[in-house]
């Protein structure tokens, strides 16, 4: 990006004259003061942490000018500053003026599972034929979807956008920020049950990703689940996807191997697809891609081609080599019931001569039901095909008990949530080179930790 500071105050409505500075230009925005670059705008914000405390180092690592929020006392008086009632809310104002002057087509994604692997592939299709700017990492929230539009590049054609949700409203206010042109569901599941209490709910809240779609704007949602099907009847203009025959694009001929999966889709019988990842979850995933990559008149063969050679975030599900040859199936980012038995059961269709090894952390905010869901995922771990299981986290102690009629003591491990390291030296002491670990936790868990030890 590149605007001139008076330029930007104007889109903020600053409260103080800044025209002694209007030969300074901004050319990049960053609220934290230790990852800015010459010609950045510092954005204070406040938190835990407040900003407000850290103008020195900004100024220190190449800020050129800040935001400052006006109930704050002792600002700078030999350094450019924006004054404004509030800096996160200045920072959300900003990055509207800078989509509107872009105006980019906004292709926005949720759900409750798959979300960040969607926004990848979508991007990595759309990009064969769009300048396109993706979400970076997981910036999904009130800060990160501003911080993201604020990095588009001026000529960006596409921005997809990932938008999270951990509460009512949430979605409703950054649908409201970017106003997509396309709209995209992968999944209702139960991630952040904790906060809504039932599907019904999640779904709901999930369904805000439309309030600020444009007037033509498409949505596009699993058929497949009825909690959607049956909110999304009076959207005049709307795409399915999903694994039958009512959906406007539906996936068939399903084959996997350890690495990767083929499919099929209605629209293009005579194309093969593959994803350089297993489950057929992952296919759902796609089929949004291929999707949306149709309603933006993508070359089939470019859209076979991204999704071939998509460009994965990090931590999202992908195999590793350990130190001792073994295969790690990593998924260490985030973890709720449907995610966890989807990949499990990926995880085991592939038969191999080593043993295949699961190590699980708990699942986090799934409030009041979290000892029964923890405890459902015994339904997917069987002895045959997983041969040793290892739990991790408090809530996990659960599934653990629940298990301990089916698998054998030496087979059947618990931790508690500090034990990572006895988890560790009991783990690698079992690994073989030619067996396969999965690892799969919520974030607060920390098996990347686990995932340092066994690679190095």
């Amino acid at each position: 990006m590149k605007m001139s500071l008076t330029e930007v105050a104007r889109a903020v409505s600053a409260q103080n004259d800044i025209s002694e500075y209007e030969d300074i230009d901004i050319t990049s925005v960053a609220f934290d003061s230790r990852e800015l670059t010459d010609g950045a705008l510092f954005v204070p914000l406040v938190s835990q942490n407040d900003g407000h405390d850290y103008i020195q180092s900004a100024i220190d690592n190449g800020a050129v000018a800040t935001f400052w929020q006006k109930d704050h006392e002792n600002a700078p008086t030999d350094f450019p500053i924006i004054v404004v009632d509030n800096t996160l809310e200045a920072l959300q104002r900003l990055s509207q003026y800078y989509l509107a002057k872009i105006n980019p087509k906004v292709v926005a994604i949720t759900g409750s599972n798959g979300k960040t692997t969607t926004k990848d592939m979508v991007a990595s299709v759309l990009s064969t034929q769009f300048n396109v700017t993706k979400t970076h990492a997981n910036f999904n929230n009130e800060i990160g979807v501003p911080m993201t539009i604020l990095d588009m590049e001026p000529n960006t054609e596409v921005l997809v956008v990932e938008m999270g949700m951990d509460r009512p409203g949430q979605l409703d206010f950054l649908s409201h920020l970017v106003e997509p042109d396309v709209a995209a569901i992968t999944m209702i599941g139960e991630a952040h049950i904790e906060f809504f209490g039932t599907r019904d709910k999640i779904a709901d809240a999930k369904m805000e990703i439309v309030n600020g779609l444009k007037e033509d704007g498409i949505f596009v949602y699993n058929g497949d689940e009825p909690l959607l099907a049956s909110r999304s009847e009076s959207l005049p203009f709307k795409r399915t996807f999903g694994l039958t025959e009512d959906d406007d694009f539906y996936a068939y001929d399903i084959d996997g191997t350890e690495v990767q999966t083929t499919f099929k889709v209605n629209k293009y019988p005579d194309v093969e697809f593959k994803i350089p990842m297993i489950g057929e979850y992952n296919v759902n995933n796609a089929l949004v891609a291929i999707t949306i990559g149709d309603l933006y008149r993508i070359r089939e063969e470019n859209i076979q081609k991204a999704l071939l050679n998509v460009n994965l975030t990090n931590n999202r599900t992908e195999w590793i080599e350990g130190s001792k040859h073994e295969m790690i199936l990593s998924d260490v980012y985030n973890s709720n019931p449907t995610a966890v038995k989807e990949v499990v059961n990926a995880f085991t269709r592939e038969k191999i001569d080593g043993r295949k090894i699961a190590v699980l952390g708990d699942m986090l905010e799934l409030g009041d039901q979290s000892i029964e869901l923890h405890e459902s995922l015994a339904e997917v771990l069987d002895p045959k095909e997983v041969q040793s299981v290892y739990l991790i986290g408090p809530d996990m102690k659960y599934l653990y008990d629940k298990l301990s009629s089916v698998y054998p003591s030496e087979n059947l491990f618990y931790f508690k949530a500090d034990q990572l390291d006895d988890l560790y030296d009991q783990l690698n002491a079992e690994i073989y080179e030619g067996d396969q670990v999965l690892l799969k936790a919520s974030h607060g868990i920390h098996l990347e930790k686990l995932l340092d030890k066994l690679t190095n």
